[in-house]
């Protein structure tokens, strides 16, 4: 760093004890020597040999190696010699008698002496000096140097080659290029930085010396040094920014492929796997079952495609973004590969959609089969039992309840055929998603399997209606059968009671021949309505016999009704004539009586007709007798008019009235005995 009095620069070469090395020695000189400019070349070097610690033969080779390694640059040689070592070896070889040829002037000069030649101030500490020098942390400076001027002029060559490459050629070509030279063999980034960190080190060389020193000025290798690293950082920092566009461009273009190259992964697996998979999946099934085997296949398609329609989304989100930020070169491309895989994807979606629709419909449409398929089973079931009733609620409430699944088979045959037509709608729909593959063979099948499913349930539901419309009217005849034996049965009732009437209130006998003929008509109106009975009873056994004919069966009731009819009926009319008989000698009776009672004694036919009054008399008491006697029947059971009371009280009117006839007899038999005494 130090400078001699001709401003040229000071070479000092300190020698040790140990073996000197003269290749080594060489080789340091020509990196020394290379250093400075050749302006600071040309003002000559000033060499000091600093041989106090070694042996005059190294520093004579020393001397003689500087004349082939810098004959031209070196100005003076100073050889700082040990204080009385060599004074007596000096005369073997005198330097300034080799001046010409050495090419420069030697001096074998002490310490204490070489500021003769040199400033102090531009000799260090070594020699006498003020100029401060750490050779150390000048070597470590110059090794960062070093380090940064080989890799940055490395950095800046690969650069140079990257960024040239991305510039001229073809898109191939340049790819290539890239591809080759791509990643530096050092960071850029470390470079720069290193670079900044030296730059930022020489700048601050410049301070003041200590001790009051004068003021420093930094060494020429350094001047130097600062414009070069300067020079570099900016070719650096050029040749950087084009990389970092050049790889920005790269990994756009590179980003760009990828997701090309996913698109079309997507793209050519829904269009050949996935498309493969649903051309071979037309069919509905013929059951439940198979219809939730074909959704659960279906099921599994969807999964796969799941994974891809993921990928999907992922790839759209990518796009997207590099749309919001991307170049103009690069918008037609991106929108043409998103227009692409969302057209194949939506494509592929609704056709996945199309499909489980079609399935759903497929299962709905067996489920309601089945369904209706064991309605017509219990309703078959049903008719196939024989109708055994207990009576005619319950004939009316399995008649209703047969109403009632018949009405459910209409309902489920109706919605089967809502199912079946929507089904063979979409079935119907299904070519359009074929992809140019016929498929009119496998829709047909599906065709004909709805309609065949359709068509037999409609045969069944009409054999059933026929076998309803049957077991109705049997049914029907049964609830008539025993309407009509139910009715049979009431009529019998009304008949006994009827009778149980005619034999309990039916007694009196009237109190005058008006009064009797009044009872005898009502009890002929009576007799009319047991008749009617009667009559409605036999017409009912009448039916009962008919119906049971048709029905092919024996009437529970009917067998024990008739008879009991006739039974009834009998004891009915015997008591009936009974009750006319005495109504009818009761108006006799008491038409003889009145009229004998209302006659004049002075009318002389009365006296005439005495024969009358017995004749009264004997049918009183026959009327009499009668109401002592019970009515007996063919079965030998009695019955009597009536309480004992009441015929006591019937035949005390009676007799009361032959009272009256009595008396009168006697009145008129009184004159016929005072006539002859007269």
């Amino acid at each position: 760093g130090g400078k001699d009095r001709r401003s040229g620069l000071i070479l000092t070469i300190p020698l040790c004890l140990e073996q000197t090395s003269m290749d080594e020695l060489s080789v340091t000189l020509d990196y020394l020597l290379s250093i400075p400019s050749e302006k600071c070349k040309a003002r000559g070097f000033t060499v000091i040999v600093d041989g106090r610690k070694s042996q005059w033969n190294v520093v004579k080779t020393v001397v003689l190696m500087l004349q082939n390694v810098v004959p031209a640059e070196v100005s003076l040689v100073c050889v700082v010699k040990p204080d009385e070592f060599w004074d007596k070896k000096v005369t073997h070889f005198c330097f300034w008698k080799e001046k010409d040829r050495l090419g420069f002037e030697v001096i074998l000069v002490s310490a204490n002496k070489l500021t003769r030649y040199i400033e102090p101030c531009q000799l260090t500490e070594d020699f006498g000096g003020t100029l401060t020098y750490d050779h150390m942390d000048w070597l470590n400076k110059r090794l960062v140097f070093e380090k940064f001027t080989k890799e940055s002029t490395s950095l800046l060559d690969e650069l140079a080659l990257i960024n040239n490459g991305s510039d001229k050629g073809t898109q191939q070509e340049k790819e290539r290029s890239i591809d080759m030279n791509f990643l530096p063999s050092v960071d850029p980034e470390t470079v720069l930085q290193t670079g900044h960190e030296l730059l930022s080190e020489l700048q601050q060389r410049r301070f003041n010396g200590s001790d009051g020193g004068v003021s420093w000025s930094p060494m020429d290798d350094e001047l130097l040094a600062q414009p070069q690293v300067m020079k570099l950082l900016d070719s650096l920092r050029e040749q950087y920014t084009r990389y970092q566009e050049v790889c920005r461009q790269r990994s756009k273009r590179t980003q760009l492929e990828e997701i090309q190259q996913k698109v079309m992964q997507v793209v050519n697996w829904l269009e050949g796997p996935g498309s493969e998979q649903l051309r071979t999946q037309w069919g509905i099934g013929d059951s439940i079952r198979a219809s939730q085997a074909l959704q659960q296949k279906h099921e599994e398609i969807e999964s796969q495609h799941s994974e891809w329609f993921a990928v999907y989304v992922e790839l759209n989100q990518q796009i997207a973004a590099l749309l919001n930020a991307g170049d103009e070169e690069d918008l037609v491309e991106l929108k043409a590969l998103q227009q692409q895989l969302s057209d194949v994807c939506y494509r592929q979606a609704s056709q996945l959609e199309f499909r489980q629709n079609l399935l759903q419909a497929a299962l709905e449409f067996h489920s309601v089969a089945q369904d209706l398929s064991q309605q017509l089973d219990g309703l078959l079931g049903m008719l196939c039992v024989d109708v055994a009733p207990a009576d005619g609620a319950s004939i009316q409430q399995t008649l209703k309840l047969l109403e009632e699944k018949l009405k459910s088979v209409d309902l489920g045959l109706q919605g089967l055929r809502e199912k079946g037509q929507s089904l063979l709608d979409q079935i119907s729909n299904q070519a359009s998603w074929a992809y140019g593959k016929d498929v009119t063979i496998e829709n047909k099948e599906n065709v004909d399997h709805i309609q065949g499913v359709m068509e037999d349930m409609q045969l069944r539901k009409q054999r059933c209606e026929d076998m309803v419309d049957v077991r109705r009217l049997k049914m029907l005849q049964m609830v008539q059968l025993f309407k009509c034996e139910e009715d049979a049965a009431q009529a019998v009732e009304w008949l006994s009671e009827l009778l149980d009437a005619l034999l309990k209130t039916h007694i009196r006998l009237g109190d005058d021949a008006q009064e009797t003929k009044v009872l005898l008509e009502k009890h002929r109106k009576f007799v009319d309505v047991a008749q009617s009975t009667y009559d409605y009873g036999r017409q009912l056994l009448q039916a009962t016999v008919v119906l049971c004919q048709s029905l092919r069966c024996t009437s529970r009731s009917s067998g024990d009704t008739l008879p009991r009819l006739n039974r009834v009926w009998k004891q009915f009319t015997i008591t009936s004539e009974e009750r006319v008989h005495r109504l009818e000698t009761a108006v006799a009776f008491h038409s003889s009586a009145e009229k004998i009672l209302q006659e004049c004694p002075e009318q002389p036919e009365a006296f005439n007709e005495m024969e009358r009054f017995d004749e009264i008399e004997a049918v009183g008491k026959s009327l009499l007798d009668r109401l002592t006697v019970p009515v007996v029947y063919p079965d030998g059971s009695e019955q009597y008019f009536g309480s004992p009371s009441d015929m006591a009280s019937a035949a005390e009117h009676i007799r009361e009235k032959m009272k009256l006839v009595s008396l009168k007899k006697q009145q008129l038999r009184q004159p016929e005995a005072t006539t002859p005494e007269s």
